[in-house]
């Protein structure tokens, strides 16, 4: 590193400068920034929809509810009173077959065996409910 002081050579003449001048250079690409930002659309984060006009539909039917409980003895239990594998097979197609089809609440117990469970519970999908619930799932929790 060195220090630049005065003119190297013994004449009167001004040194040639070898660098380039930058200053125009930036000042054209601001002015092509400027003009780009403000050329370039605006655009929207919303998307345009078109909403329905008036109230909504009420639900003139509400589906029934019905309640299959599992107790601590893996017993099975339809709406409170206790049923075969078979029975229960029975009420869940005559079920599935209502139109608007009930909404089906599954309450086991801790201590219940799993089979038992999975059992009534791939049964409900063979035989066509959508509409399952687990109730009670937080008795798992530690």
């Amino acid at each position: 590193m060195g220090l630049h002081v005065g003119n190297t050579s013994n004449s009167d003449e001004p040194e040639v400068m070898m660098e380039i001048n930058t200053t125009p250079l930036i000042d054209v690409m601001l002015v092509l920034l400027v003009m780009l930002i403000i050329t370039i659309p605006i655009q929207l984060h919303s998307v345009d929809l078109e909403m329905p006009v008036g109230a909504p539909p009420t639900q003139l039917v509400k589906p029934e509810k019905i309640q299959i409980d599992i107790d601590a003895q893996s017993m099975v239990y339809w709406q409170g009173l206790p049923v075969t594998a078979a029975e229960l097979d029975e009420h869940m197609k005559a079920i599935a077959a209502q139109p608007p089809q009930p909404e089906v609440h599954i309450r086991s117990d801790k201590a219940s065996q799993y089979a038992v469970f999975a059992n009534v519970l791939a049964s409900s999908k063979r035989l066509g409910l959508n509409k399952i619930a687990v109730i009670g799932a937080e008795q798992f929790v530690p």
